[in-house]
């Protein structure tokens, strides 16, 4: 990748089985940066209309991506996602539902939760720095060649047993994730010597 990049904690991730990996969702990089050399093939969902973009369009074709058509709405997402878990594969989704405007962490929303009780699967904690700096929701194309890097770590995995009601495991999520992207920012900060991240949310909910 043109990105300095660097991703911990792969050996966590299990082997075989339906898998949900939820990231915190900064960038149009993160599908293709938390798909880097993961362990297993990832697929995740995008809108039918990022097919378009010259970029964005042209890594997505590149790995396992499902477009779903603009307003279909998240039933439909569900749906497909439900459908592959079905099928024991490792699917990635976004509990904030869209790009951060300003970097930081948005409210996750309980269809992640929905998902994972539905389909009894586990549930993998994924957390991404330094995407926004690269490349924010403000600007139409990424900046690949300005000394950004961009950091992935990789939780414990949550098994199928421990997750019960939807809003527990809602916040559970936000908590690991921000847990992680907190780790995140810190490797980074000791790889670019302090310079990256420039948008960073170090403190978990509660703290």
């Amino acid at each position: 990748m043109l990105l300095g990049f660097e991703i911990r904690g792969r050996e966590r991730v299990p082997k075989t089985g339906s898998l949900l990996v939820v990231a915190n969702h900064q960038s149009f990089l993160d599908p293709p940066c938390i798909g880097h050399r993961f362990p297993r093939y990832v697929t995740f969902l995008a809108r039918a209309s990022l097919f378009n973009n010259p970029v964005f369009g042209w890594l997505i074709r590149s790995m396992n991506s499902l477009p779903i058509k603009d307003g279909e709405g998240d039933v439909r997402a569900i749906r497909v996602v439900l459908d592959r878990l079905s099928k024991d594969e490792c699917v990635l989704i976004f509990p904030e539902g869209a790009r951060s405007f300003d970097g930081l962490k948005q409210p996750f929303r309980e269809g992640a939760a929905l998902i994972a009780r539905r389909a009894k699967c586990a549930v993998l904690p994924v957390a991404i720095e330094g995407a926004f700096d690269a490349w924010p929701r403000t600007r139409k194309l990424p900046s690949l060649f300005r000394g950004h890097a961009v950091q992935v770590e990789i939780g414990d995995p949550i098994p199928a047993s421990e997750l019960t009601n939807a809003r527990e495991i809602t916040s559970r999520l936000e908590r690991e994730v921000l847990a992680l992207r907190s780790q995140a920012a810190a490797r980074l900060r000791e790889r670019t010597g302090g310079r990256r991240p420039i948008v960073a949310e170090d403190t978990a909910p509660g703290s």
